[in-house]
């Protein structure tokens, strides 16, 4: 049994009618929205691929994550291994015997695409490139990529070696929210090192403004692909294109997908971190109502063209007994637009609600028995 509370926002009157989705010169493709994971447009989204150097935004993660949790510093010096030197393809030409910082292996893994940065990276952080590669699984599988299995740290071909439009997009998505001071890099348009400048082979990075990453990729087998966002009015979308014919068809190819979720959806911020959505009764504590809401903003993002209701529905735990702490979860909120669930969130305490007094709680306990035998009368 739930207690629930339905509230609604209208959004405004239609402009135009919303088309399908582009259909795109490419094997696989998404369009993802960054802050509510909803997907705007797909296909073949979960079809397992090659990924090519798209492998390397998982390298690039787990890197951050090392970073951002205090494991590594930007300064720590990496050997190069003549592994890593001699390993083939795209390159940020570094020397065996070498002691490069980690936050210089970060920027030619991110922006040229290094190979034989990405084997450094993995033998620093692993010990090698297959214990790397199992990590790399393990994070998978944390972040719900279940159609990914990596072999190495590089993307150069491998049979077992795949990974999915979608999957990729949910990287992206983590990459962008949990470490975005490391997000910057994928902006950077050339990388210096060793007296060799390489530019960015993300093209959309000089035609449009609010592109900001990520990441491209070719082999024969994988096709040109690119993983490409974009941030507009608050809006931030994620697109994948997977198996393109060329360099410039994967830029054209994202650039119709970015262009449609801008053109037809939008973000609305339905309530603040910290709002007070509802204060159900609480049984046994020193008080007897609890603020209830979210402990993040809530963001969706909806069609510009409808004009159904957005209705926000809070289902919330019956029956709660102190103690409860501040952040435990108490519910959720369904979000829907229409018939259409666009979102779902958790609803949190607001507040820490201490177990009462004996006597408050004796009280309670009998009061609750009469509340539920008779339907509230007591309340």
């Amino acid at each position: 049994m739930v207690v629930s509370q339905a509230t609604a926002q209208v959004i405004p009157a239609p402009q135009t009618m919303i088309p399908s989705p582009p259909q795109l010169a490419a094997s696989s493709w998404i369009l993802m929205d960054a802050d509510s994971g909803r997907v705007l447009a797909e296909h073949n989204a979960d079809e397992r691929l090659p990924p090519a150097s798209l492998t390397k935004l998982m390298t690039a993660y787990l890197a951050e994550r090392e970073l951002d949790q205090g494991n590594i510093s930007p300064g720590d010096l990496v050997p190069v291994s003549e592994k890593a030197w001699r390993t083939g393809g795209s390159k940020m030409f570094i020397e065996v015997g070498e002691q490069v910082p980690v936050s210089e292996l970060l920027h030619g893994i991110i922006i040229v695409s290094g190979n034989d940065a990405s084997v450094a990276m993995a033998e620093y952080l692993a010990g090698g490139e297959r214990p790397f590669a199992d990590l790399m699984n393990q994070h998978a599988t944390r972040l719900g990529m279940r159609n990914t299995n990596f072999i190495n740290a590089t993307g150069l071909p491998n049979d077992n070696h795949y990974s999915s439009a979608h999957d990729l997009a949910l990287l992206s998505q983590h990459i962008i929210n949990d470490y975005p001071d490391h997000y910057r890099i994928y902006r950077q348009k050339e990388f210096s090192y060793g007296g060799i400048d390489q530019p960015n082979r993300n093209r959309l990075l000089w035609r449009d403004a609010s592109v900001d990453g990520l990441k491209t990729g070719w082999t024969e087998a994988a096709g040109y692909c690119l993983v490409a966002s974009a941030e507009r009015d608050d809006m931030r979308l994620i697109s994948v294109v997977m198996g393109t014919a060329s360099d410039e068809a994967r830029a054209q190819e994202s650039q119709k997908l970015l262009s449609y979720g801008f053109r037809y959806f939008e973000t609305l911020k339905l309530y603040d971190a910290g709002a007070v959505l509802n204060a159900p009764r609480v049984w046994g504590g020193d008080k007897n109502e609890l603020r209830v809401g979210v402990d993040s903003n809530v963001v969706m993002t909806v069609p510009r063209a409808r004009n159904d209701e957005l209705t926000a529905r809070l289902d919330i735990q019956a029956d709660l007994t102190a103690p409860i702490a501040a952040g435990d979860r108490v519910g959720t909120m369904e979000v829907r637009q229409g018939e259409e669930v666009v979102g779902e969130r958790a609803l949190v305490a607001l507040e820490s609600i201490e177990e009462g007094g004996f006597f408050k709680r004796l009280f309670d306990q009998v009061k609750r028995f009469f509340t539920n035998l008779i339907g509230g009368w007591f309340d």
